[in-house]
């Protein structure tokens, strides 16, 4: 188990891009900043996710729920701008929240294969289906950033640890299921929504993750497709 563990925890899909304190606590990154005035170029849009009035222009209520929607979802700066980072976030959510329980609609994962883990990396989804079946899912997830991608292609769960332990950083990473070089399923203590998204590994929620955990067992297969945005 030892050289298994190290090989998987160095190729590091595992990690989220976090330091070992912030992966360990479950804390965000984003420190408080000062509430900006500036009306960000997509205010609009951001306005109409948060629930706010759609007006286009920044007032001190618009900055403080953009901004504690930032912290929580760790995106830097969080000094509630209504970029396109932020948009990027909200937008993504829209688009998962639309495919609804029909997250193979297109047919991309397989249906051939008996229960299967299957990862859209364009919307950032993952879900366990059993022939045209949904099993579980579909759940937002995190993935590989630009120059850590996901690698894409059918896989097979080899190595499952519950309380697996990076040797590299020292830190938890409960409910690890890899499934190539060190690529894993696993949670984390951050929102799967933070950018930039991990060194590789699937991150997911606790319950999500340990959901995982009890439908899937070594030698299931796992199908990893699309691409991340900004990758």
């Amino acid at each position: 188990m030892g050289d298994i563990r190290r090989r998987g925890v160095v190729a590091l899909g595992i990690t989220a891009l976090v330091t070992p304190f912030t992966l360990a606590m479950g804390t965000t990154t984003a420190q408080a900043a000062s509430c900006t005035a500036r009306t960000g170029p997509y205010q609009k849009q951001v306005e109409k996710f948060l629930g706010r009035p759609v007006d286009g222009k920044q007032s001190a209520a618009d900055c403080k729920a953009i901004q504690a929607f930032q912290t929580k979802h760790s995106i830097s700066p969080n000094a509630g701008l209504a970029g396109p980072i932020t948009w990027g976030v909200m937008d993504l959510m829209n688009k998962q929240k639309a495919v609804g329980k029909y997250p193979n609609k297109a047919g991309k994962c397989p249906v051939n294969k008996g229960r299967i883990a299957c990862v859209d990396l364009t919307l950032q989804l993952s879900w366990i289906q059993d022939g045209s079946k949904l099993v579980y899912g579909p759940v937002a997830v995190r993935t590989g950033r630009d120059g850590y991608e996901t690698r894409t292609g059918l896989k097979k769960i080899y190595l499952r640890d519950i309380d697996h332990v990076s040797s590299l950083y020292n830190v938890p990473m409960p409910y690890s299921q890899f499934f190539d070089g060190g690529q894993a399923f696993h949670s984390v203590g951050i929102s799967v929504w933070a950018p930039p998204g991990s060194h590789g590994c699937v991150n997911m929620t606790k319950s999500d993750a340990a959901k995982y955990w009890s439908l899937l067992r070594n030698g299931d297969d796992v199908s990893v497709y699309g691409r991340k945005p900004g990758t």
